[in-house]
């Protein structure tokens, strides 16, 4: 079974390579989905400050690791290739390692081009002006705090890194040369 991690900023493709991905075979397994459950039997309201709070909470409850583990456990029991999407810290990327034939995809794009997207998806978590977009990033982006988003350091430590500029039809091509790479080792 491979596992492929999948890291980026708000909005920089990390759906798009899921769905590259599935299309290939892979089983997708999402922190955000885990987080919006979890956020919704605590009857917390659904945008990112509560999925923040959520995520750090059960990382400092149980491990930085707790979310992917869980993650993890599920694909593991599946069977199959899976993706687990929207990776934020270096000890979820560590213990996934740890369990083997894992590759970590980080994927980034313009900051305005990302905000642009978001606003066309139009989720529940992103109903955001620019501003608050920014400040959302530069929350997430550095920590020292294992249980704390930490983006910088999860980009660093990707296997392969994506800048997603110019458009969907280029990304799966960049995604689907390196998943050739990975199929062959």
């Amino acid at each position: 079974m491979t596992i492929i991690g999948i890291t980026g900023t708000l909005g920089a493709g990390k759906g798009t390579i899921v769905d590259f991905l599935k299309e290939k075979g892979f089983v997708h397994y999402s922190v955000r989905g885990f987080l919006l459950d979890e956020i919704r039997k605590r009857g917390m309201p659904e945008n990112r400050d509560s999925m923040v709070v959520v995520a750090n909470g059960l990382r400092a409850e149980h491990s930085p690791s707790y979310i992917t583990d869980q993650l993890y456990l599920q694909a593991l029991e599946n069977g199959k290739d899976a993706i687990i999407e929207s990776i934020r810290t270096p000890g979820e990327i560590e213990s996934l390692r740890e369990k083997g034939n894992f590759y970590l995809f980080a994927v980034d794009a313009d900051a305005k081009k990302r905000f642009e997207r978001i606003k066309m998806r139009k989720s529940e978590t992103d109903d955001i002006d620019f501003q608050t977009f920014l400040k959302n990033e530069k929350r997430e982006m550095n920590s020292d705090d294992p249980n704390k988003q930490n983006l910088a350091k999860c980009r660093e430590m990707a296997d392969f890194v994506f800048l997603n500029d110019k458009g969907i039809e280029d990304l799966n091509k960049e995604v689907g040369e390196v998943l050739e790479k990975i199929i062959k080792e």
